[in-house]
């Protein structure tokens, strides 16, 4: 609040009411404000009226004191030049000053004096500014909470923006020397793919109009000599059904010896339909069925979404923020840390395949597609993660070899005993499911172990007691088993 402007200087003499001043204070009170002191020539209270009950406690322990030391210190050289204007003009403007309570809450008043005669009291009138303070502090939280609102609001805008770019922007790998296309992810495929031939081994700007291919390449070549990132729009050689324009990002980073440009392709803001509204964004990310999730390079989960949450077991994304993709999902071969390490390494990893074992116990195989994030404060890496459904194609002998066995050992019915036929049976069935998880975990048998519910050892005594380090996927020309830990 602001002081009041000055009151003229020259003031009628009132001295005929310096002895009314015990009365004058409390008609003010009880017409025009809240509190009203009588004040001596030595600026000591001499009397005090209230107006409002709550003003009566803390006031009445004025009466006597200086008016100078009722006020907080803060406020002290207020009361000092209230009394010095009313001595020479005899009138002053507003002043505001504070004054401490029992309670410990100062008590706000705003006073303007008047002088009683040349010789008389000085009669001060106050106003209580707690309510006014109330309002004031009201409106600086709403503002406070509306800033805050809205910074949470455009946190979340770009949370979702984040993991939509995840499930839906074009990623390609692009060897910066010959400019061709060393990996491309699903979306890639899809926007620049041509005549069914996938930019895999082609040059980067393959699925680019003729028009705008030169503005790529320049793009492309500038990352590779400056070292630094760039963005441009250009034209898609086919139209995609949503879009004809995309914007392209190209980001250098090394690979080993080779230096690698990690290129981006999302649809132009001004034709990208889904992404137009922000609700339309995180309805589309909230219904994903397949698990979005951006993490540091140590695999520390930054952001998610539900279908994530689901897929480790879990209920609220708080508890999965922080911690790290191995101990919300479980990584008993360690095939998450590869795939981390392989983008961060190559800048894309697609359908690479993992087992997975909850907390819960239960095991699950996933296939994670993931990519190097541009356009982040921080190294960042975004993942796409489903689930698999076992299929009889993956396992390493038909589910028709396994129907033609069991229909031979039906044929020896009455030729052999009972005990006899279920033995063979078991060996038959140990011997594919050994097999099938062999070959599902690449050969690797701590990981097949894992899946079978044994140990290495265990393992490794029934691979040679049933011979299948020659046989099978295994024999001259395959893989054989790796005993990893």
């Amino acid at each position: 609040m602001t002081d009041s402007p000055k009151f003229p200087p020259q003031t009628p003499d009132l001295g005929a009411l310096s002895a009314l001043a015990p009365e004058l204070a409390q008609t003010f009170v009880s017409i025009a404000s809240d509190i009203a002191l009588v004040i001596d020539a030595e600026g000591v209270i001499r009397n005090v009226a209230v107006g409002a009950a709550n003003l009566s406690s803390p006031a009445i322990d004025w009466i006597g004191r200086p008016w100078a030391e009722t006020v907080t210190g803060e406020t002290r050289r207020k009361v000092e030049q209230l009394l010095d204007e009313v001595r020479s003009t005899g009138v002053t403007r507003r002043r505001e000053v504070n004054h401490p309570t029992p309670g410990g809450d100062d008590l706000p008043v705003a006073y303007s004096a008047i002088r009683l005669g040349t010789q008389g009291p000085v009669l001060a009138v106050g106003r209580d500014l707690r309510t006014v303070a109330a309002i004031q502090q009201r409106l600086i939280d709403a503002q406070q909470e509306m800033e805050r609102s809205y910074w949470k609001q455009r946190q979340i805008e770009a949370r979702y923006r984040l993991l939509f770019q995840v499930a839906t922007d074009a990623v390609m790998i692009v060897d910066a020397r010959t400019l061709k296309v060393l990996e491309a992810n699903d979306s890639a495929v899809a926007l620049f793919a041509s005549q069914g031939e996938t930019p895999v081994d082609r040059e980067a700007v393959s699925g680019i109009e003729r028009g705008s291919r030169p503005a790529v390449n320049q793009l492309l070549v500038s990352a590779r000599t400056t070292g630094k990132p760039g963005e441009i729009r250009a034209r898609l050689a086919q139209p995609h059904p949503q879009t004809h324009a995309v914007d392209i990002s190209a980001t250098p980073f090394r690979a080993g010896d080779s230096l690698l440009l990690l290129v981006r392709a999302r649809m132009a803001r001004a034709h990208q339909g889904v992404q137009s509204s922000e609700d339309r964004v995180i309805d589309f990310v909230d219904r994903m069925p397949d698990a979005l999730v951006v993490t540091d390079t140590a695999g520390r989960v930054l952001i998610t979404n539900p279908s994530f949450v689901t897929l480790c077991g879990l209920t609220q994304e708080p508890h999965v923020l922080g911690r790290t993709l191995a101990e919300l999902l479980g990584d008993p071969a360690g095939r998450l840390a590869a795939i981390l390490a392989l983008t961060r390494r190559q800048g894309i990893a697609s359908h690479e395949r993992a087992i997975i074992g909850q907390a819960t116990g239960q095991r699950a195989e996933i296939e994670v597609s993931a990519a190097l994030l541009d356009d982040s404060d921080q190294e960042s890496v975004g993942l796409s993660i489903r689930r698999v459904k076992p299929t009889v194609a993956a396992l390493p002998r038909a589910a028709v070899d396994m129907a033609d066995a069991l229909h031979d050992l039906v044929l020896q019915i009455g030729a052999a005993p009972l005990p006899q036929l279920l033995h063979e049976v078991s060996h038959m069935a140990e011997r594919h499911l050994i097999e099938a998880a062999l070959a599902r975990s690449d050969g690797n048998l701590a990981l097949a172990a894992d899946m079978l519910g044994m140990t290495t050892e265990q393992l490794a005594m029934r691979v040679g007691a049933l011979g299948l380090f020659g046989t099978g996927p295994y024999s001259s020309g395959g893989t054989p088993p790796t005993f990893l830990n």
